[in-house]
């Protein structure tokens, strides 16, 4: 069946359209009539829809990116952009949710450093005794960075890896992204165990 677009025209109708049917992917504009963009995001999440979500709008600056991604969007595409790069972005959001669950005995039951804990197949995260509220996208990026643990990985490679495009070192998503980790792993009291290369790249190291 040929790819099918659907319009709503503010955010009561896309919560509307978004509960009641199943769609691959939403592109939702922030400056949305009656309930905006994040509103409509962060909604969602709470309802426990997974569907991925690209938030486009004209508000680049980092702090919107930072609510938008917060809020639970899987991406942000700042306006204006090129046609070729959304649909890039949209067929990248979509081959990551399509990735088939790991069949038992692919993967170790679970990853540490220190009293970091992961369980890729439960897709939860402990420091000690007390669990990280991650979003997916969040626990991909630490989940990649565990299992290179010691290495630094370069902006392009961790870009590739989590959104399946290449970005350089200015790009703020990836970097919004670290400071969510950053945040959420000092609120239960891990140390920094993300540590940035500038130029570069990001990495983890033991405490």
């Amino acid at each position: 069946m040929p790819n099918r677009v659907l319009i709503a025209a503010d955010g009561v109708e896309t919560l509307t359209r978004a509960r009641r049917e199943s769609f691959d992917a939403l592109v939702i504009d922030v400056m949305m009539p009656y309930v905006d963009g994040v509103a409509v995001c962060r909604v969602l999440r709470a309802d426990g829809d997974g569907t991925p979500v690209l938030m486009l709008t004209a508000r680049g600056a980092t702090s919107d990116r930072v609510a938008g991604l917060d809020a639970g969007a899987d991406d942000y595409q700042p306006k204006p952009f090129q046609v070729p790069e959304l649909l890039a972005r949209l067929r990248a959001l979509q081959r990551r949710a399509a990735l088939p669950p790991r069949a038992q005995g692919d993967e170790p039951a679970g990853l540490r450093i220190a009293s970091l804990h992961m369980d890729p197949d439960a897709r939860r995260a402990w420091w000690a005794d007390k669990e990280l509220q991650l979003s997916k996208t969040e626990f991909d990026l630490l989940e990649l960075m565990v299992r290179n643990e010691g290495i630094v990985l370069s902006h392009s490679t961790i870009s590739h890896r989590i959104w399946g495009y290449h970005c350089g070192p200015h790009t703020n998503n990836l970097a919004c992204y670290i400071s969510y980790l950053r945040r959420k792993l000092a609120d239960v009291g891990a140390p920094d165990l993300i540590h940035t290369v500038r130029a570069v790249g990001y990495g983890v190291r033991r405490p």
